[in-house]
């Protein structure tokens, strides 16, 4: 039976994921031709792809290194964005300036810095996680566009990441003053190899957060631990869910009870992330 227990996410050195995943992508992508595409982001080449965690890795360490705090600052990382660099050396060029820039600025500050970040928790911290789990899954998606084979994934970092896609990139902050309006019954996830599992239903939420944004969105509502009103349950080891949460391939998952909810959950996740 899985724990109850959440992940202990403060535990894991999402630095050291963060350099190692970062490192991967770039050694499987460096001799890669400039054409191939990525098959898990259809618009992308191998360089748009390289450009792209590039991009978003110097936009985080533009953050970490002003310490910023406040969105209306925004304005000032925008404008100091580089142009897309020409030819293949120097994407890879930028990419190292901005990878090794984001690690060395948030090494140096405690997981409890305010930073400035989308989501609510607004924490050098969360953004050392948010960052592990971006390279992690792009790591990926660089393995399958040069045909190199896949490297292990950390069992604990994978089932972390389980938990952030759910919670964060396919569900909404509970503290917000948001109506989530339940589209059927919830289902259980659950961790083979970490021990853990999630109870997810899926609803439709709408209202205005505390930003002015408006919500028109299906998303999961989120608890840990299994429910007995699930009725259904999906399970598979933690690399796995990971990577079929981000819709990317995955191995064998288990799936067990009604059809229809089952169903409603994979239609959640037809929309992408990347």
């Amino acid at each position: 039976m899985p724990l109850s227990s959440p992940p202990a996410e403060g535990s894991l050195p999402f630095l050291d994921h963060l350099a190692r995943e970062s490192a991967r992508f770039r050694e499987v992508l460096a001799d890669a031709p400039s054409g191939s595409r990525v098959p898990t982001c259809p618009d992308w080449d191998a360089d748009d792809l390289i450009w792209h965690l590039g991009e978003v890795q110097w936009f985080w360490g533009e953050i970490a290194e002003r310490r910023l705090t406040d969105q209306g600052d925004l304005d000032t990382v925008n404008a100091a964005r580089e142009e897309r660099p020409l030819g293949r050396a120097a994407l890879l060029a930028f990419y190292d300036r901005a990878s090794a820039r984001l690690h060395a600025r948030l090494s140096e500050l405690t997981p409890d810095t305010p930073l400035w970040m989308w989501h609510t928790d607004h924490t050098a911290g969360y953004i050392s996680r948010r960052q592990a789990h971006e390279a992690l899954i792009h790591r990926i998606d660089a393995e399958i566009t040069s045909g190199a084979e896949r490297a292990s994934m950390d069992c604990r970092l994978a089932a972390d990441g389980v938990d952030e896609v759910l919670r964060v990139m396919r569900g909404f902050p509970p503290e917000y003053d948001l109506t989530a309006a339940p589209l059927g019954p919830s289902v259980t996830i659950a961790v083979v190899d970490g021990f853990h599992s999630w109870t997810v239903t899926p609803v439709h939420v709408t209202g205005v957060d505390p930003d002015g944004d408006t919500w028109n969105e299906r998303r999961f509502a989120v608890v840990d631990g299994p429910d007995d009103a699930s009725v259904a349950e999906i399970a598979g080891t933690a690399d796995d869910l990971d990577c079929w949460l981000w819709n990317r391939p995955a191995g064998a998952i288990a799936r067990i009870g009604d059809g229809a909810a089952l169903a409603l959950v994979d239609e959640l996740l037809t929309s992408s992330i990347s």
